[in-house]
């Protein structure tokens, strides 16, 4: 699968790093605090660590950090250790990222109003250890400078013409098309496992996660030649679902070969180019929904063991392969 991306991307491109920082509120623990205990060399086993703090007042933060990595990840894709992100949604995204920003230090701040009273409460929840947590406290400054989220967001050039110079980031940049048709791949399994395994009807949320794939390809159309007949994909299947009612029966077969084909970058990309070279949108849909309704025919109309038909043998008991579509 050749999906090579041109460095010309740069044109169009913003790299983001996220700089999240989480007080863990652990220290290590020492043989001091076991009274001197003969414990084993360090070379041979090593001390955990003790929570200072209840670790619930700080899932927040933790909460916080994933929908701003969620949001990046649905707008951007993974690079140089951050996203590549649209330059024409960057002021869109830096806005949503400001939102979160905001209730972080919100957050730290009603955490570190009652920073003391926290640690008391922790130390009140296990008596007989009040000295082991006591001794380990540290103050709510050394707090403070523990929390932070920030983000750093630049436009990246090739350094010169010489490609021996410019090896690193090349290969990083040429690397982009597969990454991108990996995380799509990546979501389509999970929108797979969470709406569509097993059902033989949706309601029109299932179709949530397949128009933020989409969005993320519109976004990242400039990063590969072949995303734009995927979004051409895409459009055909959402038109050819009813506005309403649940979506069952063709429809929805008609959206399971759609995602399957999705977590399969390899096909997914043969497909594109059909598109590319000549072919159409509704022809391939046509026939993703032609061989899935051929092998649900095969499924209903498979013969049934003898045995199957005697009334004493739990419906349970039957098997019956779901060739993927469910």
């Amino acid at each position: 699968m050749n999906t090579s991306t041109d460095i010309t991307v740069l044109n169009h491109l913003m790299a983001i790093n996220l700089d999240v920082n989480i007080w863990s509120a652990r220290k290590k623990l020492t043989p001091a605090d076991f009274g001197g205990a003969d414990l084993p060399p360090e070379e041979l086993a090593s001390l955990g660590s003790k929570k200072i703090c209840n670790p619930e007042d700080l899932k927040i933060f933790g909460t916080l950090k994933s929908r701003a990595v969620n949001m990046l990840d649905q707008s951007g894709v993974r690079f140089l250790g951050g996203w590549g992100i649209p330059e024409d949604s960057s002021e869109e995204i830096v806005k949503n990222l400001i939102v979160i920003r905001d209730e972080f230090i919100d957050a730290k701040e009603q955490f570190l109003n009652r920073y003391n009273e926290a640690v008391l409460d922790w130390i009140g929840q296990h008596p007989g250890w009040e000295k082991l947590i006591g001794d380990s406290t540290v103050g709510e400054d050394y707090v403070r400078s523990r929390i932070g989220f920030k983000w750093q967001m630049f436009k990246l050039l090739p350094s010169t013409n010489n490609d021996v110079v410019d090896m690193g980031l090349q290969d990083e940049i040429y690397g982009l098309g597969k990454t991108l048709y990996e995380e799509v791949a990546k979501a389509a399994t999970d929108t797979w496992h969470r709406c569509y395994a097993g059902k033989n009807k949706v309601t029109h949320k299932a179709l949530s996660p397949l128009r933020t794939i989409h969005q993320k390809l519109t976004g990242l159309s400039f990063v590969e030649p072949r995303v734009v007949p995927i979004l051409d994909l895409l459009t055909t299947a959402f038109n050819k679902i009813p506005a309403k009612g649940y979506i069952q029966g063709s429809d929805l077969l008609l959206l399971q070969g759609v995602v399957t084909l999705l977590r399969d970058p390899e096909a997914l990309v043969e497909h594109a180019q059909k598109i590319l070279e000549g072919g159409d949108a509704s022809d391939i849909l046509n026939g993703l929904l032609a061989d899935d309704m051929s092998m649900d025919f095969e499924i209903q109309t498979e013969p049934v063991p003898p045995l199957l038909h005697q009334s004493h043998v739990p419906i349970n008991q039957q098997h019956i392969d779901s060739h993927g579509l469910w």
